[in-house]
């Protein structure tokens, strides 16, 4: 005879193919935060679930332990510090990344140096979110990173891409060979640091437009965060031809 308790955890599992957002019918997204500071952590944790679109889903101390919590809970964001207790966080973006490949990972940093949050980037990460950064900050990284936007202010960005250019790009297919006009304008605008709304209104075309070619891009480059398909394309030397077209 089947055990109550567990069919009745069977039946509360969610959807994790479900829409998350915060609209009806739409899922909470599900957020694991990797914190070695257990005050911090719980606070995080705290302020998350007063959220009805989103559910944290677990807390971790270490990368060994995030890494565990994360194949078990399948967040759909993951927020990580840098400095922690079996290593550095940003080393174990690639690892929590390939082991979860739907989840967007948010770097919680003390740092400002462009060489550190280059290597974040070049990881595959979301964004940057800095420690001091007060709870209403946190939970509209969280949305963004959800979303698969760009957790980064302009100036950080110009910074951080060219510190990974200056490593070099290796050439391919085209920017024009790849991508329509439009998609070329919608990543010129990704690279800038700007968002999908500012972007929309600068080329003249509604948000919904915008974020299907943004889709769109992300898609070609294999992307899953806006961030990432800046740093992919930079990285196959589609980048410069943009920015000096």
């Amino acid at each position: 005879m089947d055990d109550p308790m567990v069919a009745g955890e069977a039946r509360m599992a969610p959807d994790l193919r479900a829409p998350i957002g915060r609209r009806a019918g739409e899922r909470a997204a599900r957020v694991l935060v990797i914190d070695d500071h257990h005050a911090v952590a719980e606070a995080v944790a705290m302020a998350i679930d007063t959220q009805d679109d989103l559910d944290c889903v677990g807390t971790a101390g270490s990368i060994g332990e995030g890494r565990r919590l994360a194949a078990e809970l399948h967040p759909d964001v993951i927020l990580i510090d840098v400095e922690l207790p079996d290593g550095d966080g940003i080393e174990a973006v690639p690892d929590l990344r390939r082991d979860n490949p739907r989840a967007r990972v948010l770097v919680l940093t003390g740092h400002t140096a462009v060489a550190v949050l280059a290597r974040a980037a070049s990881a595959g990460v979301c964004g940057f979110l800095p420690k001091e950064s007060g709870i209403q900050e946190v939970l509209r990284a969280i949305r963004v990173a959800r979303d698969g936007g760009m957790i980064v202010n302009n100036a950080t960005l110009s910074g951080v891409l060219n510190r990974i250019a200056a490593n070099g790009a290796a050439g391919g297919q085209s920017a024009v060979e790849l991508f329509t006009p439009r998609e070329l304008d919608v990543l010129r605008g990704l690279a800038s640091g700007s968002d999908p709304q500012n972007i929309a209104q600068a080329l003249g075309m509604s948000v919904n437009t915008c974020r299907g070619h943004v889709k769109s891009i992300l898609s070609k480059l294999g992307a899953h965060s806006q961030l990432e398909a800046v740093v992919i394309a930079l990285r196959r030397g589609l980048l410069p031809e943009l920015l000096g077209a």
